[in-house]
């Protein structure tokens, strides 16, 4: 399998080193990288053996299978559509930008026609196997998700106290908190919609990690599975769990019998 990927960060970075350096994929290579910037191309052609572009076009006629998106809501908003026109299935990182949903139906629709597939990966976040098992039956009830993180990441400032910072709907939880909340995205996508899940978000000063609980019930039982997750090395800002999702995904599309 060829991947092009799309982004330079450090997730971009990460999945390079694990699939081109490390070989954790066999007959997987990322082969082609989308670049605003063209400054890391001869570099990343020496240690990588990619081809880096600057052209959509180009990048997408690049002999490639599949791309992954590992860069911003803009690349998604870009590009996502000329991704699946072009009979590539795409793994979408920057998740919050399938708020939009114009762009999911568009995107859905033009699945639909040519066959393709746009795969989210669970991110920071587990569980999402029993939420989307237990919403194909119709027998999802409840959602809930509450996510803790240090108050200065979160509201910009130092609190003595627990402080519950919103609580109401994913869709107002997303407006309000774009930058950190996609976890909520992916598990109102996965289940009841955004509209019907439930979310709360607390700046607490015991927590130096990003915690989420998410709880669920329905006809199967109930489901309660807490997650705290440690940051990237070369990036705090971003979950290492996100990106091990990442190469899971893309583990599951090279394998004869999948699991979940």
């Amino acid at each position: 399998m060829k991947i092009g990927i799309i982004g330079g960060g450090n997730v971009a970075q990460y999945l390079l080193k694990s699939i081109n350096v490390e070989r954790l994929l066999p007959n997987v290579a990322i082969r082609s990288a989308l670049l605003r910037r063209p400054e890391a191309g001869a570099e990343w052609e020496r240690d990588y053996g990619v081809h880096v572009y600057t052209d959509i076009d180009a990048f997408l006629d690049s002999g490639i299978d599949i791309v992954v998106e590992a860069a911003t809501v803009q690349a998604v908003q870009d590009y996502a559509e000329k991704v699946v026109a072009k009979r590539k299935n795409l793994v979408v990182i920057s998740v919050g930008a399938l708020v939009d949903q114009d762009l999911v139906s568009r995107l859905n629709e033009t699945c639909r026609q040519l066959g393709t597939r746009v795969l989210l990966p669970s991110g920071a976040i587990g569980g999402l196997d029993v939420i989307h098992a237990a919403m194909a039956a119709g027998e999802l009830q409840s959602v809930e998700l509450t996510t803790r993180k240090p108050p200065l990441s979160l509201i910009g400032r130092e609190v003595e106290q627990e402080e519950v910072v919103f609580e109401g709907t994913a869709t107002d939880a997303i407006a309000r908190f774009p930058k950190n909340i996609n976890v909520a995205i992916v598990l109102s996508l996965a289940g009841l919609g955004s509209d019907k899940t439930t979310v709360r978000i607390v700046a607490d000063p015991q927590t130096v990690k990003n915690t989420h609980c998410i709880e669920a019930v329905g006809a199967f039982g109930k489901m309660t599975i807490q997650l705290e997750n440690d940051p990237m090395p070369a990036n705090p800002k971003t979950s290492y769990l996100a990106a091990l999702s990442v190469l899971s995904t893309l583990k599951k599309q090279t394998e004869n019998i999948s699991v979940g």
